[in-house]
């Protein structure tokens, strides 16, 4: 027997059609970044805009990868993304199981120190962070890019710890009494269990990572050195006069994030809902 009522079709209809108008709305910018790589520098100006350009052109690609050192940029890029994503991972997993799952005295209170340092915006510890960086000769480099990851974030050490403490604590026990140690289960048990919200947390590292603008632009000179992020700004200042190859550099380095999130959406989702069971 159906406990709830069912919502009428009509009411379904129309739920849908605001879902689909909504999205179109959100879809607009995207579509007119793909279709403005393909038009010529008079038919992105034009007035009233045209949406399709006609007839599509494929110039604004290789001159646009070739007019910067797209593809060093690119390496940059994911040499960062990958060691920020590996040490997040790695700090995080293990302070939060610590959090959920470990036993010490004054634990909580500094569960809630870590909860207050989200409070604490990049802007306010810019300055010092970057004196601390600077006496360590570590501008220009990657090191300040990428060594904090390997320190934790208080955002993913939470969310792996909702995330852990969902795991029943039986199969711990099981595992204490057949000899394994704190480490060997957090290697051998939480880990192989927690693959949702790992694959969150990497996603959102990599994103932040990928994206981050400021700080490339604080602790990088070097144009040899630049992310993508900060060449595309670069590339846009010094030569907005180009918006076709502009469009279609934009568009080279939006689409791998969308087409990661598509593949990996179910996996974050489940991580995101997940993480919430427990307080």
């Amino acid at each position: 027997m159906n406990g709830g009522r069912r919502r009428p079709c009509w009411q379904t209809a129309l739920l849908h059609l605001a879902l689909i108008g909504l999205s179109l709305v959100f879809l607009s910018p995207l579509f007119w970044l793909l279709s403005s790589s393909f038009k010529t520098d008079e038919q992105i100006f034009e007035v009233p805009p045209r949406w399709l350009p006609h007839p599509p052109t494929l110039r604004n690609y290789p001159e646009g990868l070739t007019f910067i050192p797209f593809w060093r940029y690119l390496a940059n890029t994911l040499t960062i993304c990958v060691l920020v994503v590996l040490g997040t991972l790695l700090s995080c997993s293990l302070v939060a199981y610590s959090l959920a799952r470990l036993r010490w005295r004054g634990r909580d209170v500094l569960f809630y120190l870590l909860l207050g340092t989200m409070m604490l915006p990049f802007q306010v510890t810019m300055v010092p962070l970057f004196v601390v960086f600077a006496k360590l000769r570590w501008v220009d480099t990657f090191l300040p890019l990428t060594v904090p990851a390997f320190f934790g974030n208080a955002f993913f050490i939470f969310l792996m710890r909702q995330f852990f403490l969902t795991i029943p604590q039986e199969l711990l026990d099981a595992a204490r009494i057949d000899g394994c140690s704190d480490l060997d289960i957090y290697r051998r048990v939480v880990l192989p269990l927690s693959k949702p919200v790992l694959a969150t947390v990497g996603l959102f590292a990599f994103l932040g990572a990928w994206n981050d603008y400021l700080g490339p632009l604080i602790y990088l000179s070097d144009e040899m050195k630049y992310t993508l992020s900060l060449g595309l700004a670069t590339f846009s200042s010094q030569y907005g006069s180009y918006p076709g190859r502009l469009m279609a550099v934009s568009t080279v380095m939006t689409l791998p994030i969308i087409v990661l999130f598509f593949f990996t959406q179910r996996t974050f989702i489940q991580g995101l809902t997940t993480s919430g069971l427990k307080g």
